[in-house]
């Protein structure tokens, strides 16, 4: 038992003081490369915690190891932009001056609610506030909002306001959420309105389209592969 509490003693010294050489960095801020090195040091460190079997020296080294690779990966990406891209990859705009960037959203695998969804989490539940949107390399997304939108609370300007309603889906790739539509109080023919407005003939040509919390009409047609 003594045994036990010695070997989990030592282990987590060493793990906790390896991490702080890794950086103060949060399990969200961490690049790929850093994440993995992590998981792999706690599993290290796991195996001769639990098995007296094992050498202790067995899970010190490649801690060590992995503490070195770190440190040189680290290194060399801040001394190499093209190290730094293969490892890190590179920032991705997923919103480009008002369009989202639908090539983007599909190699990166997003869908349209989840970006949506990191909007909201960010305080722009209204896309048409979004000027740029760029999901940096540790997966978090930055927000630039449009001229005019950047926020400011209204009490410090002394100015009372009714609260808002969420911004309303109405097509979402090319498909009509009538559900969405009729909630809004709208329906189809006021939608084909709007569509010829925006000299758009067929729903399936659209990518997204929703109302603001305004109750203004906007969308996007789908881009040409």
């Amino acid at each position: 038992m003594l045994i036990l509490f010695i070997r989990a003693f030592i282990l987590y010294f060493i793990v906790v003081v390896v991490m702080r050489m890794m950086g103060k960095r949060q399990i969200a801020q961490m690049q790929p490369f850093e994440l993995v090195i992590t998981l792999m040091i706690a599993e290290l460190a796991a195996t001769p915690m639990e098995n007296t079997s094992i050498p202790l020296i067995n899970g010190v080294v490649p801690i060590l190891t992995l503490l070195s690779v770190q440190v040189i990966i680290s290194y060399l990406s801040i001394k190499s932009e093209s190290v730094s891209n293969i490892i890190c990859g590179k920032p991705s705009i997923l919103i480009n001056k008002g369009q989202i960037d639908q090539s983007e959203l599909r190699r990166l695998r997003i869908n349209m609610n989840d970006l949506l969804e990191q909007l909201r989490l960010k305080d722009y539940p209204n896309l048409s506030d979004v000027e740029y949107a760029i999901m940096e390399t540790n997966g978090d997304i930055s927000i630039m909002p449009k001229v005019g939108k950047t926020q400011v609370l209204l009490e410090d300007l002394k100015i009372d306001k009714q609260q808002e309603q969420l911004p309303v889906t109405l097509i979402l790739d090319g498909q009509l959420l009538t559900k969405n539509l009729h909630n809004a109080g709208f329906n189809e023919d006021w939608l084909t309105q709007q569509l010829r407005k925006n000299n758009v003939s067929k729903i399936n040509e659209v990518f997204f389209a929703f109302l603001t919390s305004n109750r203004e009409f906007h969308l996007q047609k789908k881009q040409i592969s």
